[in-house]
């Protein structure tokens, strides 16, 4: 269940590097700016594996920080 009340961004990226504890490092597409993103609980929990060079949705955060990889596309 989703909370509508939050205005997360999804944009596509491709992934870098992996880095330990499900984190990797992600160019977005069109920004030209490379950031943290970690796992979502789905992903984890279906163990949808994530490799350098895949391409893949993030859900940015507004306030900055850490984004969230959503869907492997």
């Amino acid at each position: 269940m989703q909370n509508k009340d939050k205005k997360d961004v999804s944009v596509t990226g491709r992934v870098t590097e992996a880095l330990p504890n499900t984190l990797f490092k992600v160019i977005l597409e069109g920004r030209d700016e490379e950031i943290l993103a970690y796992l979502s609980g789905k992903m984890r929990m279906h163990r949808i594996r994530v490799l350098i060079g895949d391409l893949v949705m993030v859900e940015l955060d507004p306030y900055g920080g850490k984004g969230r990889i959503i869907k492997r596309l």
